[in-house]
């Protein structure tokens, strides 16, 4: 005996799914409806990323929720997490490289129900490829674009020109003597020490809601707009800030111990109006930044160096901001007309 329900479903409106939690939850509630007495379904997906190698989603029928956990590159398999929920019936799906559809029954699944099980795993097979490869481009485009990027660039905002203006607090930090560094070390130290660099930044950026713009030599723009108010963003990116700089002394410290210089750095914080959205040729486009908060906040992180602070801070984004900073004076950035008061953290 076919499952008319859940099989129709798959020939004629699953692969519309707008991603795999809502598949499988669809899907899992379609199985219920025909007769199969499910405790919990699992999907494990492949996934095109420099980080995470697959995604298992886990559906319960009691909450209908999705719980998801990651498998990274090097790492060991990840189990389906179904075992605690009953006995399990797992399924590879054909043509569908890494991919496993597994569930767990109230009791062990009788021949009958495994063969159900069997033919709806084989007809999930396309839809589930047309959903493996949605979500394929948007693991990808977040990687190259960051989070909201990517979102608005899959949305089909793809004009030359097209954007919008937002507020944002902005964070803009570059490696200190870099070219000089990179001029007497060998190319895989240097790719290896960028890395870490940036992972550090990146990471913290990240954690506290921002997205990183670009990676421009051994410089990162960042952006944490504003969701609730100024003062949040600001705080956000200076959190950030703390936890880069704390990341980056153990990162220094491990450098030393194997002989290798510390990378030291200066970071700048600014909050302002941007324009955000795509620029560039007509047939290669950018989803970036432009604007006066932009140019402000990389002539303040040039000026770190002349004051001697791994970290300023814009007036702008001081006097928005919950931290105790300490006022550095007025100082004349290149290129901006006005003179910009400069704060700097009480260790900064």
């Amino acid at each position: 005996m076919l499952l008319p329900n859940s099989i129709a479903w798959l020939v004629d409106e699953a692969a519309a799914s707008p991603n795999a939690e809502s598949f499988l939850t669809e899907f899992s509630q379609r199985l219920l409806a025909d007769g199969l007495l499910l405790t919990g379904s699992a999907l494990t997906i492949s996934v095109p990323h420099p980080i995470i190698a697959r995604r298992t989603l886990l559906w319960r029928p009691e909450t209908g929720a999705v719980g998801e956990r990651l498998g990274f590159l090097g790492g060991e398999a990840l189990s389906s997490g179904l075992a605690a929920l009953g006995p399990v019936e797992e399924i590879a799906i054909p043509m569908l490289q890494g991919a496993i559809l597994a569930w767990a029954g109230a009791r062990s699944f009788e021949e009958d129900e495994k063969r159900r099980l069997r033919e709806a795993a084989r007809f999930a097979s396309a839809p589930l490829a047309a959903i493996a490869a949605k979500e394929a481009k948007a693991a990808l485009l977040e990687t190259y674009l960051g989070r909201r990027s990517a979102a608005r660039v899959q949305s089909g905002d793809l004009s030359r020109g097209t954007g919008e203006t937002i507020q944002a607090a902005l964070l803009c930090a570059d490696l200190r003597d870099f070219t000089a560094m990179s001029e007497t070390t060998e190319p895989l130290l240097v790719i290896a020490a960028l890395d870490a660099w940036f992972e550090r930044v990146a990471g913290a950026v990240h954690a506290f809601g921002g997205e990183v713009l670009k990676f421009i030599g051994d410089g990162v723009l960042a952006i944490f707009p504003v969701v609730t108010t100024p003062g949040d963003a600001c705080d956000a990116a200076l959190n950030a800030v703390t936890a880069a700089r704390a990341g980056m002394a153990h990162l220094d410290a491990s450098r030393q111990a194997n002989g290798l210089s510390p990378l030291p750095f200066g970071v700048a914080v600014h909050f302002g109006e941007i324009l955000w959205g795509n620029i560039g040729a007509a047939d290669r486009l950018d989803f970036t930044a432009i604007g006066s908060a932009v140019n402000l906040v990389s002539r303040l992180e040039g000026l770190c160096k002349q004051l001697q602070h791994t970290v300023l801070v814009s007036g702008d984004a001081a006097s928005k901001a919950g931290f105790q900073l300490s006022f550095l004076g007025r100082h004349e950035l290149r290129g901006i007309r006005d003179r910009c008061d400069v704060f700097t953290l009480l260790d900064g």
